[in-house]
Parts: structure tokens; sequence; C-alpha cells
């Protein structure tokens, strides 16, 4: 009878280290795994970068990832990848972050607008006139932004910051609007597109990533763009002219998948907040200097800026009234309370 109850003993304490081997008594090694201690673990993101590294754009992207990474302690990591290096580019970007393909991504505000009509509102042509009254119009309809990407899009803008204004990069000087008749123009949205055939143009629609080889080839024979976009493509070696018309100042936000950003400890979100506060301030005090700084870069190697008259931008501004009142009556009906708000700003 003894030595049956040693042999029952020994058995129980094998089977009792069996168990705590396979993880059955360690409750505490069980809850750091299941997250209770899980907040020190380090998070990382892919952020999508749709322009190549030494774009502004992608410039402050990168920059949020560093100080982000630095003011969280190692805690968020976002590893940006330029030049479109994802497979996302166009207009699918909204749609990609809300169903969390990227979780991170740069996005043209009015490039997205075909899925989110509000977005447009940015690039109205002529509507605004210099890059304080685009930072007033962008004060205003922030809000607005913010409350459709969460709710209607599942993710949450970081920054919103400004591009220099559009003008036209052509083979030909273009001074007046006859000038503009039979061009083949790239676009990168819908307002833009308006403007090039309200004055007798074919717009195409192309990423950025098609540009100069469509430049090459002579499927487009110009270009509605920035300033950084003509020297990301150098422009100079198949274009000769530059004419600042100002046509429209696009804007590009970044945003996060709202289920990846709600994963966060609150710490790490006021963090990550604080620095796209902090990239969106730098950046819209930034960009009239980088505008000089391209178009002066684009001068120095060949391209030719026009002195626009004051008859063209009128003629321009005439041209493109209806785009804008025609874009009102189909617009979300916040679209009209921004314009309203800001025409009473910039007294209009």
């Amino acid at each position: 009878m003894r030595k049956s109850l040693l042999t029952l003993l020994a058995v129980f304490f094998i089977t009792s280290i069996a168990l705590v081997g396979c993880g059955g008594g360690n409750e505490e090694k069980a809850d750091s795994a299941n997250g209770e201690d899980g907040d020190n673990e380090s998070v990382t993101w892919s952020a999508n970068a749709i322009y190549p590294e030494n774009n502004h754009t992608t410039e402050a992207l990168i920059e949020l990832s560093e100080k982000t990474e630095e003011l969280t302690e190692g805690k968020l990591v976002i590893d940006v990848m330029p030049g479109g290096a994802l497979g996302y580019e166009g207009p699918e970007l909204l749609t990609a972050v809300s169903d969390n393909a990227i979780p991170v991504s740069d996005i043209l505000s009015s490039g997205v607008a075909g899925d989110e009509p509000l977005f447009d509102i940015v690039t109205l042509p002529f509507l605004i006139q210099n890059f304080e009254e685009a930072k007033i119009l962008n004060d205003i309809a922030r809000p607005y932004f913010d409350e459709v990407t969460e709710e209607k899009w599942n993710q949450k803008i970081l920054y919103v910051i400004p591009w220099p204004f559009a003008g036209f990069w052509t083979q030909d000087p273009v001074e007046s609007i006859g000038d503009m008749e039979g061009l083949k123009m790239r676009t990168y949205d819908t307002n833009g597109a308006y403007v090039v055939e309200a004055g007798g143009g074919t717009p195409h629609p192309l990423p950025f990533s098609e540009v100069y080889s469509s430049l090459s080839t002579g499927i487009i024979d110009s270009v509605l763009t920035s300033s950084p976009t003509a020297v990301d493509a150098s422009f100079w070696e198949v274009l000769d002219y530059y004419s600042p018309v100002n046509a429209t100042m696009a804007t590009s936000f970044v945003s996060v998948n709202l289920d990846e950003f709600n994963k966060l400890d609150e710490e790490t979100q006021e963090a990550l907040i604080q620095v796209g506060n902090e990239v969106e301030e730098k950046l819209w005090e930034d960009v009239p200097v980088l505008d000089e700084e391209q178009v002066a870069i684009s001068n120095e190697n060949g391209i030719e800026t026009i002195e626009i008259s004051d008859e063209f931008m009128q003629d321009l501004s005439d041209m493109t009234e209806d785009i804008r009142s025609k874009w009102l009556e189909t617009a979300p009906e916040e679209a009209e309370e921004i314009i309203n708000e800001f025409y009473e700003k910039v007294d209009r």
C-alpha cells in the first residue's frame, strides 16, 4: 500500500511539471503574451508614399516617421515606402486605406474626389489667389474632411499639406487662351481637366509615374502641375516653357486606417497626432519658399518662365466661372458652407 501511495505521488509530481512546462500554470506569462504588458511592444506600419523620396510630400511623411519613432521611443515605427513602391498611387488610395490594404498613405486630396466629392473643393480653378487664402480654405474645410474620413472611410487624417500652385508646363509658350487650343495636357484631377477642356485642349489623366514617358513618346505635349513635379520629372529634358497661371492649388493628406490607430495606446495616439500637427504647420510655412526654389531649378536647367498678363488671368477666371458654379450645384451640402465662410473671410 505504501508503495502504491509513493507511485501515485510520483505521477502527480511529474504531471504538475508537464503542465507548467506547457504554460498551464504560468498565468503571469500568459497574461503578458495576451497583451497585458503588450503596450511595451513595437508596432510597425508600412506607409505608402506616391512620389519620390526627395519630393516634399514624401519628405513630410519621412519626418512624421522619424519624429514619431523618437517621441514614442520606438513603440510606433512607420516604414515609408516612396515612389509608389507598394503599388498604390491613384484614385484607389482612399479605399486602400479604408480596407487596410495599406495602413498609412499620403493621398492627393482631389485625386480621390471620385470617391469623396468634397475633396474637390481644394482645387476649384482660380478659387484661391495665394497661399494665405489656401491656408484659410484648408482651415475651414479641415473639420469637414476629418469627419467624412472617419465616419465614411474608416481612417484618420494626420495632416494636410499644400502643393505649390499648378501652372502650364509646355513645349511652346502659352500666353493666352488661344495658345491652349489643341494641347494634349496631363492633368491630375477633374477640375484640372475641366480647365484644359475649357481652353480647347485635351486632358490626359495620368499618374505621376507615367508623365515623363508619355511626354517622351508624344502621348502628351504638356502638363498641368506644380514646380516640385517638374523637378522630380526633369521636365527640362522634354519641355521648354512654364506659364505660372496658378490654376489650382492641390493639397495632400496623410491618413491612417482607423482600426490600426485605435489599437494604439492613448499615449502613442497623442504622440502621433502631435507630430502630425507639427509637420502640417511646418509645411504650410515651407511650401511657398519651396515653390520659388523649384522654379529656379527648372529655369537653371533651361525652362523659360512666361510672364503672365493680367488680361490672360482675367480671361482664365472668366472662362472657369461655370466650372466653379456647376460644381457647387452637385457638390455635398457642406461645400456651400465652406465656400460661403471662405468668401466672408477673404472679403469677396
